[in-house]
């Protein structure tokens, strides 16, 4: 092999951040001092690396002296670590409330995975792959967010598997919580979220037999298409950044994990955290 200098294009400071969070981690539990291959600062340096460009894990892991094995390990760590410090739903809410943040942005999205063996039955009791999505014609796994008005995510949810809609997924994680909100805070989606219920705006959808939306309804179209469509920022920020999630060989159980990971990452380079 031949070794070669690269550039990685993150700031320092958020190595040090990262690493002084596996600092506080090995600390809980009770690492031995010169027990790991890395310190805390290069840890945070390897899997920073992988999220960003994403490199061979194997060859990676070489570059650093690490086994596959190892390597697989200590990236996990830092998944998990950073995931932790994710806010959940329910703490991004009451911070949007309490910002006077006018409207919210729900949006759906998958993550784009290695084929999966998993089945499920459908509606119409055939055996399918659960994580092979319709929407996007690949195996993937379905992860919701909430925007705010410009688009930045600040929240993202536990992953379902891509054969689950959006509206089922967001069911599951994201509605029950926000319906207090809603009042005063309304959230747009899209037409895959048609009967969310109360304070969910969605577009009107196009009536049968050749009619056509009034005036006024094609109107609210426009508008409220204008201003969600700012949402997908969010995604983008995550996925154009950190470009490990375009496509995980995780296993695809991780993608929620990841995505919060990058979350708190975006949220960091933002000035988010302090």
């Amino acid at each position: 092999m031949i070794a070669y200098p690269a550039m990685l294009d993150v700031p320092r400071e958020l190595v040090r951040y990262v690493g002084q969070l596996l600092y506080h981690e090995r600390r809980r539990r009770g690492t031995p001092k010169g027990s790991r291959r890395l310190t805390c600062f290069f840890q945070a340096l390897f899997a920073l690396t992988w999220l960003r460009s994403k490199p061979s894990i194997r060859l990676h892991g070489t570059a650093f002296g690490l086994s596959q094995a190892t390597a697989y390990r200590y990236l996990h760590e830092v998944i998990d670590v950073l995931a932790d410090l994710a806010p959940d739903l329910h703490e991004a809410l009451e911070r949007a409330a309490r910002n006077g943040i006018p409207h919210l942005i729900l949006d759906g999205k998958i993550f784009d995975t290695d084929r999966c063996r998993a089945k499920t039955t459908s509606v119409k009791g055939e055996t399918i792959d659960a994580w092979f999505s319709g929407k996007t014609g690949d195996f993937g796994g379905n992860i919701q967010a909430l925007c705010e008005p410009d688009g930045f995510p600040i929240w993202t949810s536990d992953v379902e598997p891509g054969g689950v809609a959006d509206i089922e997924a967001a069911r599951r994680h994201v509605l029950p919580a926000v319906y207090p909100y809603a009042t005063t805070m309304p959230v747009l989606a899209d037409s895959g979220y048609q009967g969310a219920g109360h304070g969910i705006h969605v577009p009107f959808k196009q009536p049968t037999g050749g009619n056509v939306l009034s005036i006024d309804n094609r109107t609210h179209n426009s508008l409220q298409r204008a201003l969600r469509s700012l949402g997908e920022r969010g995604f983008a920020l995550l996925t154009e950044r950190w470009t490990a999630l375009q496509h995980t060989t995780l296993s695809p159980s991780r993608i929620g994990d990841l995505v919060r990971a990058a979350l708190v990452l975006v949220h960091f380079e933002h000035r988010r955290i302090r």
